[in-house]
C-alpha cells in the first residue's frame, strides 16, 4: 500500500502564499477608500498578522494612487454631482465641496509660503477628515498646482503611515501580551 499525504508541502506553501497576497491585497484597497485609507488599511493589515514594513509600503503605495486622480478630475465631479437632481449624490458631493473648502480655508490661513507644509501637516496627522483624499482635493480647489500637491500628499501620506503604524504597533503588542499564552 502506497500512502499519499492528503495536502502536500507544495500545496501548504501555495496555499500559505495565496492567503498572505489576499490579506495585502486587502491592505491595498482599504487603503484607497476616502477617509479610511491608510488610517485603517495599516491597523487591519497588522490585525491580519502581516508585517509592519511590507504592510506600510502596500498602504502607502494604496493610499497615493487616487492622489493624481483627484487633483485632476474630483473638482469637475463634484461639482456635477452638487447640481444633481439626485438627493443622496447631491447631498455627498455638496458635503464633500463644503469639506474641501473648509479645509482649503485652513491651510490658506496659514500663509501662502507655509502652504505646501500645513497641506503636508495636514495630510499626515491621522484624524477623521484629514488625509490624503481630502488634503488634495482642497489643494486642488486652491490651485496649488499639480506636483505640490503630490509632492505634499506624498509626504503627508509618509507621516500618517508612520504614526499610524506605530499606535497599531503598540495596540496589537499590547494585546498580544495581555493575551499571551504562557
Amino acid at each position: 500500500m502506497i500512502s499519499r499525504p492528503l495536502l502536500g508541502s507544495r500545496d501548504v506553501n501555495i496555499n500559505f502564499g495565496v492567503k498572505m497576497i489576499l490579506k495585502y491585497l486587502y491592505v491595498f484597497l482599504i487603503s484607497m477608500v476616502p477617509i479610511i485609507e491608510l488610517r485603517g488599511a495599516i491597523p487591519v493589515g497588522m490585525g491580519l498578522g502581516l508585517p509592519i514594513i511590507p504592510t506600510y509600503i502596500v498602504a502607502v503605495i494604496g493610499n497615493m494612487i487616487p492622489v493624481p486622480f483627484i487633483y485632476l478630475f474630483a473638482q469637475k465631479i463634484l461639482k456635477w454631482g452638487a447640481e444633481c437632481r439626485i438627493g443622496f449624490i447631491q447631498k455627498f458631493c455638496s458635503w464633500c465641496i463644503k469639506k474641501g473648502n473648509h479645509a482649503g480655508e485652513k491651510l490658506m490661513k496659514k500663509g501662502k509660503a507655509g502652504l505646501f507644509i500645513g497641506l503636508t501637516i495636514f495630510i499626515g496627522i491621522p484624524l477623521p477628515g484629514t488625509g490624503a483624499w481630502t488634503g488634495t482635493l482642497a489643494a486642488s480647489i486652491l490651485n496649488m498646482g499639480f506636483k505640490k500637491s503630490v509632492l505634499a500628499a506624498i509626504l503627508g501620506v509618509l507621516l500618517a503611515g508612520i504614526i499610524t503604524g506605530l499606535c497599531s504597533a503598540g495596540i496589537f503588542g499590547a494585546f498580544g501580551a495581555l493575551f499571551a499564552v504562557q
